[in-house]
């Protein structure tokens, strides 16, 4: 039930109506008995900064960031935490009492803990990342803070992948446009390919960053940060090909768990989150009352 007293935060991005967010985080709320609620805000561009506005007028506690707005909102805010301004990106924004506004990043840790709770340690690994926005940002960071060896940046756009690169200035980092014959060069040494692009996103399910006509390595990890479909082009290829494959459902989980903590100070009921989600079986099938719209 929605009042007077109701605690809102929600979540700024374009566009939103794939996203599970509101699912999750309004059951984790119930969980734990409290009167907040998540809403959808789907923000045009353009519009960045009177959504910024619009979050202390309403008297929200609160906002999730995405696409394509992680890099941007950071002018808007009045302090970063150490970890977002590493990054260079936030995607959990905190309202203090006194109306300043504090971006978080909760990207980079949600990442890392999915991917090792999936069992693939990136210590000593080679990786290569496809995307330069916000998100590619964060996993960057994840994976040179737990000890990768060597990673690649792979973009469409050249510049964009060379200033994620000087951004961190970290010999291990490399990068290169992004085209079939680069990725599979890159693929046949390295042992995880992470999508940090929408490509292959609802309702685009047909979209992939892998050539359809070639294998995918045995001993590459694919970990897919889209989430919707479950099962997208990309982990297909990866399955039958007899790669790993990792949905991004679980990032998804660990970084709003992170929020969530940000915002109440309460400790998410993690599982809770999970449920509320159905956690779909890998079927290649977007999540059902996603889809049938």
């Amino acid at each position: 039930m929605i009042d007077g007293r109701t605690q809102l935060v929600g979540l700024i991005g374009w566009p939103i109506e794939h996203s599970l967010s509101p699912a999750m985080h309004n059951a984790a709320f119930s969980a734990l008995g409290l009167n907040w609620r998540y809403v959808p805000l789907p923000v045009r561009s353009g519009q960045l900064g009177k959504a910024i506005d619009g979050l202390l007028g309403l008297g929200f506690r609160g906002a999730n960031v995405t696409i394509p707005y992680k890099q941007a909102v950071i002018a808007f805010m009045d302090h970063l935490s150490h970890e977002a301004e590493e990054i260079g990106a936030v995607n959990t924004i905190v309202v203090q009492s006194n109306g300043s506004l504090i971006g978080h990043n909760t990207d980079s840790s949600g990442f890392i803990a999915a991917l090792r709770s999936s069992k693939f340690d990136p210590l000593g690994k080679e990786v290569i990342v496809v995307g330069a926005g916000g998100a590619a940002h964060s996993v960057v960071h994840a994976l040179l803070t737990a000890g990768v060896e060597r990673l690649s940046v792979l973009s469409r756009t050249l510049d964009r992948a060379e200033n994620l690169i000087s951004s961190f200035s970290d010999a291990r980092l490399h990068s290169e446009r992004l085209s079939s014959e680069a990725i599979i060069k890159q693929a046949q040494r390295a042992n995880l390919l992470v999508n940090a692009t929408p490509v292959g996103m609802w309702p685009h399910v047909d979209g992939s960053i892998w050539p359809r006509d070639v294998p995918i390595p045995e001993q590459l990890t694919i970990f897919d940060l889209v989430y919707n479909p479950v099962e997208t082009l990309l982990l297909k290829q990866a399955r039958t090909a007899g790669a790993r494959a990792i949905s991004g459902l679980e990032m998804l989980v660990l970084q709003g768990a992170k929020a969530l903590e940000l915002w109440t100070g309460r400790s998410a009921p993690i599982q809770v989150m999970r449920s509320a989600m159905k956690y779909p079986a890998a079927s290649g099938r977007c999540i059902k009352r996603l889809c049938e719209k």
